[in-house]
């Protein structure tokens, strides 16, 4: 089933992978990045709740350089990017097979707004595994933000990691 045959339905979780423990020193907990747990159940999405107006998502911290708590380079164009760049990741459904690769979004959060460029997958429907630097499967609610995004909304570092938001594609 693809994204948008779900648009009209809710999204629910469409399997589960089981966490295991990452090799010593493998898994990057920079950003309050959590790690898989051995054992632990994970929730997996295929799909992301309908785009509308002002689409309600939860804002997460990522880093996009070489050597963050991101991971691999970026899956639009393969590179990686600076964290003083308003880039995000979305959930997998929302990524839409790439569909938003390097096309703005407007973040609304924090009593202001601010524009991204989506650089990347917030996957969804894979985790716990090397190419994910062994970290459970995002959510299917999230926008993955560098800190110029979150610098951009005001809010206060202290603050950083999860805030509720909207957006709508610019």
């Amino acid at each position: 089933m693809s994204c948008m045959e779900v648009q009209g339905q809710s999204c629910r979780p469409s399997g589960r992978i089981r966490g295991k423990n990452p090799p010593p020193g493998q898994c990057n907990t920079g950003d309050d990045s959590e790690c898989c747990k051995n054992g632990q159940m994970y929730p997996i999405y295929k799909c992301s709740p309908p785009v509308s107006g002002h689409t309600s998502a939860h804002l997460t911290l990522n880093s996009f350089e070489e050597g963050g708590d991101g991971g691999g380079p970026s899956e639009c164009d393969n590179q990686y990017h600076s964290d003083d760049t308003p880039v995000v990741a979305l959930s997998t459904g929302w990524f839409d097979n790439m569909s938003r690769c390097l096309r703005n979004i407007t973040i609304y959060g924090n009593g202001r707004s601010t524009q991204a460029t989506v650089v990347d997958e917030c996957d969804s429907t894979m985790g716990c595994d090397e190419d994910h630097d062994y970290q459970p499967p995002c959510d299917n609610d999230i926008v993955d933000a560098s800190r110029a995004v979150w610098e951009a909304l005001g809010v206060p570092k202290d603050n950083w990691g999860w805030l509720d938001v909207t957006w709508t594609d610019a």
